[in-house]
């Protein structure tokens, strides 16, 4: 047989079985070594000046690596950059220094690092050439070499195995065992315990705000105070990662040294992500696993190479919301499929679980959350051309997930966990369709917070998202005016008239001059601003625009919908007993049979007018008709709503002032007692509606209540 070879080709001829091991070295550079330098050494870039609030981590740890106790292995895991390398670390110094041990760190970053380290440790442990050379070249098993030394040391060790983020490397050659002979601590970014049989796991998160703080000053205790510290940790997220950046770079200037202040500033004008990384050493080759930019790039890269693209696709979409509980029942909609399949979302999530790119938490409704300085780094690697489709899907969400009408009904927890996300979506999108489809959503879920009685909640949401959506749509926007009406209906709710009634008339009357007297939106604002007016004592300007309301909304809407009957409503409590029992010939006192018939019994709004018209029949000396109406609504918003809604408390004060003028005085006053101390709890003991049934109650309790007007 002929052979022939070329360039550095090589041909071999044997009679027997062979095994050749070649060396190629190309070019001017020396051979590098087959294995790590050092293995009694960790392979850290910087570490920790003082480890910061792990006291109860490491001490468990080291109760592990004690005298006394081996065979124990420990898994460290949490998100890219939570300081996992940094507790084990600082438990391998303690462990060769007071706790006399044989320290030994190997990188599993990778098979080929693993694998080196591992037989390095082998030959710390006294394997010898040749039994390292037969292990190297796949004559003996590795592994088995490894832990063969390590099980017959004759002094304890700690291994530490750093960056196993691949476990599937450590259960395929059989790495990752435990031995008599001492302890193993494992770091890495995957959470699942399947990786991990028989190890004990330990969670390493972010740090709490005052050891966040400590971080920034040990690192540049000249830069501001540790309140100043305490603020700029926050806004960092308390990530260990960001931190040390963050008090690399300030420690580090020369020319021009920043403050904490002036640093804090920058990450609120510019590119957050950029000006963290600028902390890293540019002396040094840049090591990924210490930049919030490109750390968790890694994890994306592993994702594609594994064929789980739609892990990225769903952490780019969950970086377009807040760093903040997003209800699981969000993701989990056909919507999300302008991103990726909904029937692969699960398994998408399920990566990024165990890859601790987010985590699940419980806080009444199930959630996901990613940390903020992580959403930011995979926004801003975001591919341009991908942003469009992102935000609307991301709008699609949320838009889905309020409700369309939103009505009356007890405290939601789920909506307010939307807030942030929606005004996240505001400050993201760039496109004006989605931009706008987002402040229509959050909008509407300002009124869905309305209706629960979270006013509070409903004027901050709505205020900011006028203001965000101002900024890029015009003051004259319809939808910024809109959400600008709702910030004052809120305003009303919370007491304060004269806020309110300075913004809801200049709305409007910008809607009114921009889209006519009876356009939808204008009359809304009109129907709000008619109740600031009605509450300070202008009656007669409430009554004129709540008629002007209704005529419009009967012309716009019809008769028989419901804003034109609730419209007609709110003329039951406005309207004189005199003019009450006149008003429309006399077919406003038969409005809840009309509402009965156009929208069921059960509706809020048919409730509301019986409210109301229960409050005109006290009016006019029709005591038991209404102590009887009014009692049934009570109790109808008591088990629809919960005994602290708003609507249940007014229904209740109409009661107590029913039973009074029934006879029945100590049933009126108990009542009320408890009307005031619901009002002092939810409004604040200042508040108008508050300080109004205290009047009352005095009034009750001094045996002369006010009589109605009759």
């Amino acid at each position: 047989m002929d052979g022939h070879a070329e360039d550095h080709g090589r041909i071999y001829q044997t009679s027997g079985d062979q095994h050749i091991t070649e060396h190629h070295h190309y070019g001017g550079e020396p051979a590098t070594p087959c294995g790590p330098d050092s293995v009694r050494r960790p392979a850290v870039g910087r570490p920790p000046v003082v480890l910061r609030d792990r006291t109860e981590v490491l001490e468990r740890l080291r109760a592990g690596v004690r005298t006394s106790r081996t065979g124990e292995a420990y898994v460290l895991h949490g998100m890219g950059g939570c300081g996992k390398t940094a507790v084990a670390y600082t438990l391998f110094q303690q462990a060769i220094g007071e706790g006399g041990r044989v320290g030994l760190w190997v990188s599993a970053a990778d098979r080929a690092s693993l694998r080196a380290g591992m037989l390095a440790v082998a030959a710390d442990r006294g394997a010898d050439d040749g039994e390292l050379l037969a292990a190297r070249n796949g004559l003996r098993p590795a592994a088995d070499l490894v832990w063969q030394y390590l099980d017959r040391s004759a002094e304890p060790w700690l291994l530490v195995l750093d960056n196993a983020d691949q476990p599937e490397i450590l259960r395929d050659g059989s790495w990752l065992r435990t031995s008599p002979g001492g302890t193993v601590v494992v770091t890495t970014r995957r959470s699942a315990s399947h990786w991990w049989p028989g190890a004990e796991l330990q969670h390493i998160g972010v740090l709490p705000r005052a050891d966040a703080a400590r971080v920034l000053c040990d690192l540049a205790p000249h830069s501001g105070t540790p309140d100043e510290a305490a603020e700029i940790a926050e806004r960092l997220g308390r990530l260990p990662l960001a931190l040390t950046l963050a008090g690399g770079f300030l420690s580090q200037q020369v020319l021009d040294p920043w403050t904490m202040d002036t640093y804090g500033r920058h990450l609120d004008e510019g590119e957050r992500v950029e000006l963290i990384d600028q902390g890293a050493d540019a002396l040094s080759e840049r090591d990924p696993r210490r930049m919030v930019g490109l750390t968790w790039q890694l994890t994306l890269d592993a994702f594609e190479a594994r064929g789980l693209s739609e892990a990225t696709a769903l952490l780019r979409l969950l970086s377009r919301f807040a760093p903040e509980p997003l209800p699981l029942s969000v993701l989990n909609r056909a919507e999300i499929d302008g991103v990726l399949p909904r029937a692969r979302c699960e398994i998408a999530l399920r990566a990024l679980l165990d890859q601790s790119l987010t985590e699940l938490v419980d806080i009444g409704v199930r959630c996901a959350q990613s940390h903020g300085v992580l959403l930011d780094s995979v926004a801003a690697a975001t591919p341009a051309d991908r942003k469009p489709v992102l935000d609307t899907t991301a709008v699609r969400l949320l838009d889905a997930a309020v409700p369309v009408v939103p009505d009356a009904g007890p405290d939601d927890p789920s909506l307010r966990m939307l807030v942030p996300h929606g005004l996240a979506l505001l400050r993201h999108v760039q496109e004006p369709e989605p931009l706008a489809a987002a402040l229509t959503a959050v909008t509407r879920l300002s009124v869905a917070l309305h209706r629960t009685g979270d006013y509070l909640s409903a004027w901050e949401t709505a205020r900011t998202a006028a203001d965000l959506g101002e900024r890029r749509l015009g003051a004259d926007h319809r939808l910024v005016l809109a959400a600008r009406s709702r910030t004052g209906r809120a305003l009303f709710r919370l007491g304060r008239y004269a806020e309110a009634e300075a913004l809801l008339a200049p709305v409007h009357a910008a809607q009114k001059q921009l889209f006519g007297p009876h356009d939808p939106d204008a009359l809304d604002s009109g129907f709000g601003l008619q109740l600031v007016l009605g509450n300070t004592g202008r009656r007669d300007e409430a009554i004129a625009l709540l008629r002007a309301v209704t005529a419009g909304r009967r012309a716009a809407l019809g008769s028989a919908h419901p804003l034109t009957l609730r419209s007609r409503s709110g003329l039951l409590v406005l309207l004189s007993p005199a003019d009450v029992v006149t008003e429309e010939d006399g077919a406003l006192l038969s409005l809840p049979s009309q509402c009965v018939r156009s929208l069921g019994p059960d509706h809020t709004v048919t409730l509301g007018a019986h409210h109301n018209h229960a409050w005109a029949l006290y009016q006019l000396g029709r005591f038991e008709a209404a102590d009887q109406e009014i009692r049934r609504v009570a109790e109808a918003y008591r088990r629809r709503f919960g005994p602290d809604h708003p609507f249940a408390l007014s229904a209740q004060q109409l009661l107590s002032r029913t039973q009074v003028a029934c006879g029945r005085l100590d049933a009126g006053i108990a009542l009320m007692t408890d009307v005031v101390a619901r009002r002092e709890r939810g409004l604040g003991p200042a508040h108008p509606f508050t300080v109004d049934s205290r009047r009352v109650l005095s009034d009750f309790r001094s045996g002369n209540p006010r009589p109605p007007r009759v």
